[in-house]
């Protein structure tokens, strides 16, 4: 049994390898829509900031490793920890606040990519496009049996179908 870059986490060579990536802008506008039609209020901190980014705080798990429980309850027998964690968001303001944005979600296991909104409430074009190349481009090299998407709309439908032509699985998940 070999062991992945953290020693605490042994790596099981008959487990799938998984990558998740998440549609953090398109999550966060439909995760503050939901709190709001709940009546649900989300407290700014570590793992919510207004109209920047929402995760979903459990104890102090990790990005990488939060998921793999209920992604067992549903039949997939995953590595505990994620290859990577990809988060994609786009930010409305100055360069300060694309970098606390940046440290906020890395702090929670992400590898992220922050792009800067020219206007409040636009959606850029760049998060879709990077999540696109990096969950095809790490299919392709096969660096994962497993993609695990989480957004909040169909955009994904032909790169899913594409992955899944090069036998990977996926897994979608949203609101």
């Amino acid at each position: 049994m070999g062991f992945s870059a953290s020693p605490l986490s042994p790596v099981n060579p008959h487990l799938k390898r998984w990558m998740l990536f998440v549609d953090g802008e398109n999550m966060t506008i439909r995760g503050q829509e939901f709190a709001k039609m709940c009546g649900v209020d989300l407290p700014s901190g570590d793992w919510y900031q207004p109209d920047r980014f929402l995760w979903l705080p459990v104890g102090r798990m990790r990005a990488t490793s939060i998921l793999t429980p209920h992604l067992r309850e549903h039949g997939l027998l995953l590595q505990e920890q994620a290859i990577r964690a990809f988060f994609y968001t786009s930010v409305y303001g100055d360069d300060n606040t694309l970098l606390d944005t940046r440290e906020a979600l890395w702090r929670l296991g992400f590898n992220v990519e922050v792009f800067k909104k020219g206007r409040k409430g636009e959606k850029a074009k760049g998060v879709d496009i990077a999540l696109t190349k990096d969950m095809l481009s790490n299919a392709f090299l096969n660096n994962y049996d497993v993609a695990v998407v989480i957004t909040g709309d169909a955009d994904y439908r032909p790169v899913i179908d594409e992955v899944k032509r090069l036998g990977k699985t996926v897994c979608l998940m949203a609101f």
